[in-house]
């Protein structure tokens, strides 16, 4: 692949690892990205069968084992080789992968359910000596109201003011882990330049469809 012409504005279906280490240092002002856990979420909550209480609701399944496992630590050293701005949710599971952090993001999603977590962290490289909180609600049904083809895709609203937040017009941005891509539709919305890498081939092509449905008002 050739450096920017086969990258930027595209999705690329392949192995994020491999396809970073074709990237020139520090030429991505951006990097957003939502790594597996390694945690095994997807067993279900809690790994035991379903929600507490007097009745159980039966856990979701997924057919694809997408938290069975995490990252190497090459793959954070190459994110930190390529960006320039580097935000990677669940920073608490990488706390042993990654430098010391002064600038943390907390998303408060104003959860009212006790089975998931109030916030999760966004681990930053930025040089600010400081926590920045970012409330979107999105929890229940709040959550399930908006479409979804990922087990772990993070709301649209959300993604688009973390990149207006962190980054300029017709900046590149990119998202290692694209899944079904928001995070190339929120630039496409915000007018910066992509790079979205997915290994999963269904993804990629939903992220394709959902692409070509944005129309933008200029």
């Amino acid at each position: 692949m050739k450096w920017p012409d086969d990258f930027v504005n595209k999705i690329i279906c392949g192995d994020c690892l491999e396809i970073m280490k074709q990237i020139p240092d520090e030429s991505i002002e951006l990097i957003l990205t939502d790594p597996p856990y390694g945690i095994e979420m997807d067993k279900g909550f809690s790994g035991y069968g379903g929600f507490p209480g007097k009745g159980k609701i039966a856990r979701r399944r997924y057919k694809i084992r997408w938290d069975n496992q995490r990252p190497s630590r090459e793959y954070f050293e190459e994110l930190l080789r390529i960006g320039r701005k580097v935000l990677v949710f669940g920073g608490n599971f990488f706390a042993d992968l990654l430098p010391r952090g002064t600038h943390w993001v907390v998303w408060d999603k104003l959860n009212t359910m006790p089975s998931f977590g109030d916030c999760e962290l966004i681990w930053t490289n930025i040089n600010r000596k400081s926590v920045k909180k970012i409330v979107f609600e999105y929890n229940g049904l709040i959550g399930k109201e908006e479409w979804r083809a990922h087990p772990t895709q993070k709301p649209l609203g959300l993604i688009i003011k973390l990149i207006d937040e962190y980054s300029q017009e017709n900046d590149i941005v990119l998202d290692p882990f694209l899944g079904s891509g928001t995070t190339a539709v929120a630039c496409k919305r915000l007018r910066r330049k992509f790079i979205g890498i997915e290994i999963n081939p269904e993804y990629c092509e939903i992220a394709e469809e959902r692409l070509a449905q944005e129309v933008l008002p200029f």
